[in-house]
């Protein structure tokens, strides 16, 4: 009977072991920005958000520029990863800027998780 119980025991433990290790998935810079096709026939391009670490806080900046002559709505969310790579929960809600015709704006966001390493901005109309 005690044989059994440790093996039981031994077998919980390293069956929580190898789920406790998840596997990480590769943030690739280059796709730290994501835009739907409509952003480039609108006119909007952006730059690659640029991380930072501003009193410990993890902080992603962003300019949008917009080569029209009207101003054009761009909703955006902010994606933030672990140093692992895994996307951290709860996500941020989408936000909406207004870019001034032949004008930018730089949008901002400050992670409240304090292990954020990598940052993905997506942009859409």
């Amino acid at each position: 009977m005690r044989f059994s119980r440790l093996a039981w025991m031994l077998a919980a433990t390293l069956m929580v072991t190898g789920c406790s290790s998840r596997p990480a998935i590769p943030v690739n810079e280059k796709q730290a920005l994501v835009m739907e096709s409509s952003m480039l026939a609108a006119g909007i391009t952006a730059e690659k958000p640029d991380f930072s670490l501003p009193e410990g806080r993890p902080t992603a900046s962003s300019t949008i520029y917009n080569e029209r002559d009207s101003a054009v709505a761009v909703h955006y969310r902010y994606y933030w990863y672990d140093e692992k790579g895994l996307e951290v929960q709860p996500l941020e809600v989408p936000k909406t800027i207004i870019v001034p015709a032949k004008g930018q704006v730089t949008v901002t966001a400050i992670s409240s998780f304090y292990g954020a390493r990598k940052v993905r901005l997506y942009l859409y109309l």
